[in-house]
């Protein structure tokens, strides 16, 4: 999706996209290259010096326009997060598309109050959009990671290309299709598929992009990190694994264990903060398992 449109790729590559639930491939999509990312980081820089004047009032009610596209279309977003990621239904429904409308609703209430210019002491500062931000999100909360990116560039006036988890990129076409129907100008988003050493790996090193965003690991985060370094973007990463549930002696036990292993496998297991590894005492060890 670029200036606009949906568009081929430039060259022509397809990915089977695997239902983790089923193990079956359950859709195609097209992959996209350093030439498609070209293409998507030049409209974006060309719509920035018109969108970024845009008034408050005008990106509110642009922003109010995605939330009433989005509670429409909230069902078909939580079935596509159950079909790429592999995500329970009731885990789609409850949370997985709710953290979209939480984004959301975030995004709107703190643009209404966000001070763009204040004064401290003799210095008036100017709080200004960055540019083309790149935006790169990982397959576990796939909504989740999109709306909590996307929608603060957009509030604040940035362009964006959005390179999303290539294995689960279903959410990220409807929210795309959202984006179109609720009137956001060509080329200010835009979306290119791939994987990180082909378009993950152009959107960081382009001269073209600003700012580069990227939740994944901390391998590939470094990788990015390098990558931006030569042209001196700015760079927000959350990486990392999984965490450490600690149990102590005083604990009691079964609501912990119980609920430490609820914790751990909602969503399939499949969040960053899963607390995977419980640590209890020694000579709590076999009463816990």
């Amino acid at each position: 999706y670029i200036n606009g449109q949906w568009l081929a790729p430039l060259h022509r590559s397809e990915l089977g996209v695997t239902n983790p639930a089923t193990e079956t491939i359950s859709g195609h999509i097209s992959m996209g290259s350093a030439e498609d990312v070209d293409a998507a980081v030049a409209a974006a820089k060309k719509a920035f010096p018109i969108f970024s004047n845009y008034s408050v009032a005008q990106r509110l009610a642009l922003l109010e326009n995605i939330l009433t596209i989005y509670n429409r279309r909230y069902d078909e977003i939580a079935e596509a997060i159950c079909e790429e990621m592999g995500s329970p239904i009731t885990a789609a429904m409850e949370d997985q598309a709710a953290s979209g409308i939480g984004h959301l609703e975030t995004a709107i209430e703190t643009l209404k109050t966000f001070a763009f210019e204040e004064t401290m002491g003799s210095t008036h500062i100017y709080k200004e959009a960055i540019g083309v931000c790149a935006l790169i999100t990982p397959w576990n909360w796939p909504i989740n990671q999109v709306v909590c990116k996307v929608l603060p560039a957009l509030a604040t006036g940035c362009t964006v290309v959005l390179k999303p988890s290539e294995v689960a990129p279903y959410s990220a076409y409807l929210f795309a299709e959202i984006l179109h129907e609720a009137g956001v100008p060509a080329g200010v988003f835009n979306l290119v598929n791939g994987d990180g050493p082909s378009v993950g790996a152009a959107l960081s090193s382009h001269p073209d992009v600003d700012m580069v965003s990227f939740t994944g690991s901390t391998r590939a985060g470094a990788q990015v990190a390098k990558a931006a370094a030569d042209t001196v973007k700015r760079v927000s990463q959350e990486l990392g694994g999984k965490s450490a549930n600690i149990i102590l002696e005083e604990a009691d036990l079964e609501e912990a264990v119980t609920s430490g292993t609820l914790t751990c496998f909602f969503n399939t297991g499949q969040s960053c903060d899963a607390p995977t590894r419980m640590l209890v005492p020694a000579a709590l060890h076999d009463e816990a398992v």
